[in-house]
C-alpha cells in the first residue's frame, strides 16, 4: 500500500468502497469497508490524495480524513459521471472518482466547516417549514372551497379565514369546522417556528462581519446573507463578480461549434437557494 497516491472513496451509509491507485493509474487495491473500518484504514495508509463525491456526508468524512494527514478532494457528482465505465456499481464509482480527481483541470468543492453546516441546517429547516405552511394553507383553502367558502391566497389572509370559520354557523358540517381549526393550529405552530428560526438567522448574521457588510447592499437581508455564508465557498476564490454569477448559474446556456456561438436561456445549474434569494431581493428593490 506504500505506492498508493490516490484513493477513490465511494461513500454510503454502512458499506464503503475503496479504490487505490498509483500515480500512473495502476490499481493497487479494491476493497469494501464497513463504517467502523474507515478510520483504521486511513490511519495505516501513508499520506495521499483521498477523493470523494461532494454529497451530503462528504464534508464530515473530509474533515475526519484530513486530520489523518491526507489531502481530501471533493468532486462534484456531475463531473464524476463521465468517468463511470459501462456498469453502475460501487467499485466502478470509486474508480471513476479516483480518475476524475486525477485530472489536472478538475474543479473541486471546498469542504464545509461544522459551523457552515449548522447554519445551513437552520436555513434548510426554515425553508422546509415555510413550504409546509404554504402546503397547509393551500390544502385548507381547497377543502373550504369544496364547501362554498372561497378565500384569497397568502398567509396574511389567515385572520380572515379564522373569522369565516368562527362565523360559519350551521351552514357547514361541524366536522369541517373541526378539521379547519386543526389546520389553523398547525399553521400557527409553523409560523411560530419560522419566526424563531428567523431570529436565529438574524442573530448569526449580526455576529458575522461578512454578513454585516453584505446586508448593507439593497435587497439583501440576513437570510440571504446567511445563505451565502452557509452555501458559497470563500468569496476570495472568485476573481470578479461575473465568476460568482457563473457559479450561481446566472449565465446563459452556451452552444458553440465552428467558431459560431449561440447563447440560450439562463442556466439553472449552480446554487439554487442563493440564486432564488438574490432574484427575490433584486425584484423587491425594483418594485
Amino acid at each position: 500500500m506504500e505506492d498508493v497516491s490516490i484513493v477513490g472513496l465511494d461513500l454510503a451509509k454502512r458499506v464503503f468502497q475503496v479504490h487505490g491507485a498509483t500515480s500512473d493509474g495502476r490499481v493497487v487495491c479494491r476493497k469494501k469497508l464497513s463504517r467502523g473500518q474507515i478510520r483504521a484504514f486511513f490511519e495505516q495508509l501513508p499520506p495521499c490524495v483521498v477523493a470523494m463525491e461532494a454529497c451530503a456526508t462528504a464534508h464530515f468524512w473530509a474533515r475526519e480524513i484530513s486530520v489523518l494527514g491526507h489531502e481530501v478532494r471533493l468532486v462534484p457528482p456531475a463531473y464524476v459521471k463521465p468517468f463511470v465505465k459501462r456498469q453502475k456499481n460501487d467499485a466502478a464509482d470509486a474508480e471513476a472518482i479516483a480518475e476524475a480527481a486525477s485530472c489536472p483541470t478538475m474543479r473541486f468543492v471546498e469542504p464545509e466547516t461544522p459551523r457552515q453546516q449548522a447554519r445551513a441546517m437552520v436555513f434548510r429547516t426554515r425553508d422546509l417549514f415555510v413550504r409546509q405552511r404554504t402546503q397547509s394553507i393551500n390544502a385548507l383553502r381547497a377543502h373550504l372551497a369544496e364547501h362554498g367558502i372561497v378565500v384569497p391566497q397568502g398567509v396574511w389572509n389567515l385572520p380572515g379565514i379564522q373569522r369565516l370559520i368562527n362565523e360559519a354557523g350551521d351552514d357547514i358540517e361541524p366536522l369541517v369546522i373541526e378539521m379547519s381549526r386543526l389546520y389553523l393550529a398547525q399553521i400557527t405552530t409553523l409560523s411560530a417556528q419560522i419566526t424563531s428560526l428567523e431570529a436565529v438567522l438574524k442573530k448569526e448574521a449580526a455576529q458575522s462581519d461578512a454578513s454585516s457588510r453584505m446586508m448593507t447592499m439593497p435587497g439583501l437581508g440576513p437570510i440571504t446573507a446567511m445563505a451565502i455564508e452557509a452555501f458559497a465557498p470563500a468569496l476570495t476564490v472568485f476573481r470578479k463578480s461575473r465568476d460568482f454569477a457563473a457559479w450561481l448559474g446566472l449565465v446563459p446556456r452556451q452552444h458553440a461549434s465552428g467558431g459560431k456561438q449561440v447563447l440560450g436561456r439562463t442556466s439553472k445549474m449552480g446554487q439554487r437557494d442563493i440564486r432564488r434569494l438574490l432574484i427575490i431581493g433584486a425584484m423587491s428593490v425594483i418594485r
